[in-house]
């Protein structure tokens, strides 16, 4: 088994990863363009991490601006065999109050403007997305979560919008109406590209409002996101600690097949592939390469 390297993004608010021993960053170019920041490397006892802030320090993306492929794929070239992605969200149910954390299980891709694929014409593939996150990586979340006597939900359903607007209410009322749990700007395509990656992914989502389906409460504004965020920065760098403080020295194998995901998913035959797009996917396409 590959040696187990955890990669963690940063979402709003999270700009950093406290506790991390031993740093170093690097700039790492990608053929896909820029990351959103040098990438941090450090440890918390024996388990290596590599963060990355998603919108950069000092918030300067947004979420339509963030190179996504930059990203993973710069995760990807170092060596990280699994994702934590973390991320403010507003919740469309009761008993999901802010402050409260989930992790959830599935997506719904509401976006529009973004490049959601490594491949393409000249090298085609098809991952399954039939289930998005890793369960192993979930189970270590709520695992880690319950140590540290944290309100965590296990499973639920995340809209990716494209923003950077807030929905409208009639939006709002129609993704609480069709059962979806929660609702960002940035899971997508980030969990579609850590698949075609071949990483295992995971999100842990925070709640910092009800939207703005809730007639009686006073609409979704950036500063209440934020207070909430930093109220909640403690818990979620405690969380982490904790998670890397269990997890384990080697990448244990996805039960779902994350980490094998392009084993059934290529279909342009070899002969076929555009020379040019494949070597751009040297590191995606790394260890399917390395096979042949």
């Amino acid at each position: 088994m590959p040696k187990a390297l955890l990669g963690i993004i940063g979402g709003s608010g999270v700009y950093d990863l406290p506790g991390l021993e031993d740093v170093r960053e690097e700039t790492v170019r990608t053929p896909w363009g820029e990351p959103s920041d040098a990438l941090r490397f450090g440890r918390i006892g024996a388990t290596e991490a590599v963060f990355v802030p998603r919108h950069g320090r000092g918030h300067r993306l947004s979420p339509s601006g963030i190179n996504y492929r930059a990203n993973i794929d710069a995760l990807k070239r170092v060596g990280v065999t699994d994702v934590i992605s973390v991320s403010a969200c507003g919740s469309f149910r009761e008993e999901l109050p802010p402050g409260l954390f989930v992790a959830v299980d599935q997506f719904v891709d509401r976006t529009f403007g973004r490049q959601s694929s490594f491949f393409g014409n000249g090298c085609v593939a098809h991952v399954s997305m039939a289930h998005p996150v890793a369960p192993l990586l979930q189970h270590r979340i709520i695992a880690a979560a319950h140590a540290e006597k944290i309100d965590i939900v296990k499973g639920g359903t995340y809209v990716c919008m494209e923003g950077p607007q807030f929905s409208s209410r009639a939006e709002s009322l129609g993704y609480r109406a069709a059962g979806y749990h929660v609702i960002g700007m940035t899971g997508l395509p980030e969990a579609k590209l850590a698949r075609e990656a071949e990483m295992s992914y995971a999100t842990l989502a925070m709640v910092t409002d009800y939207d703005c389906w809730r007639e009686d409460e006073a609409v979704v504004e950036v500063h209440n996101i934020l207070e909430v965020v930093r109220s909640n920065a403690d818990k979620a760098s405690r969380l982490l600690a904790r998670l890397m403080q269990d997890f384990p020295a080697e990448h244990q194998p996805c039960p779902i097949g994350s980490d094998r995901a392009l084993d059934h998913a290529l279909v342009t035959a070899r002969d076929a592939w555009d020379p040019e797009l494949v070597k751009k996917l040297d590191a995606i396409l790394g260890r399917v390469l390395a096979k042949a």
